[in-house]
């Protein structure tokens, strides 16, 4: 019992943390290509209460790793202006896809001090759990439904009846999400489970371990 609250602390503070950071990163993102409604939100900042949803940033996470299922989460969306960014829909696309990339970076980063380290005890559990949480948040929030990031990158590259099905779809695009996850949930696995094994054998290729 003692592991699993052990387990359950590391997957609390690494959400929280990669929480911030994804959000900072599209916010960072939106004014590094003309657009400063993140910063005049006050959401350029790494306070956490800036950013945190309880049931997205905290509950979810962990009821997934409660249930020993891949970690999802997410926080309160950044605000912004789309009308002011450079390159149009372009920058929309990069905006959305920094969250993500940034969950990629922090997850290599997590596995060398894993494999640099610890890889046993506490630290070693810790490391662990922040390849794992960040790599599930990427996969998740590139999955192509609204509002998800994967799908601000599909629809820079979309045509136009795809745009509208997506537009269509963005007020209900949770609730899509939900029961995908209930109704559809082996499928997502093999996607999470498929994926996430493709990511280790890189940083396992690059480290030796």
């Amino acid at each position: 019992m003692e592991i699993k609250l052990d387990y359950l602390f590391c997957v609390f503070v690494i959400a929280l943390f990669s929480t911030i950071l994804h959000e900072l990163a599209h916010g960072a993102m939106a004014y590094a290509l003309g657009d400063d409604t993140a910063k005049l939100s006050g959401r350029l900042s790494l306070n956490p209460l800036k950013h945190i949803d309880p049931m997205m940033s905290v509950v979810m996470p962990l009821i997934f790793a409660a249930l020993g299922m891949p970690i999802l989460g997410g926080a309160k969306p950044v605000p912004i202006n789309t009308r002011n960014l450079k390159w149009g829909e372009w920058g929309f696309a990069l905006v959305a896809i920094a969250g993500p990339l940034t969950n990629l970076v922090l997850a290599f980063v997590f596995y060398a001090l894993w494999a640099l380290v610890a890889q046993s005890g506490f630290w070693g559990t810790f490391f662990a759990v922040g390849v794992m949480v960040n790599l599930g948040f990427m996969l998740f929030n590139l999955i192509p439904i609204p509002p998800l990031d994967g799908s601000r990158v599909l629809y820079a590259l979309a045509p136009d009846f795809v745009r509208n099905i997506m537009m269509s779809m963005e007020r209900y695009g949770i609730i899509v999400i939900y029961l995908l996850l209930c109704f559809c949930g082996s499928l997502f696995a093999n996607y999470m489970g498929w994926a996430e094994n493709g990511i280790l054998t890189l940083f396992y290729n690059i480290f030796g371990v």
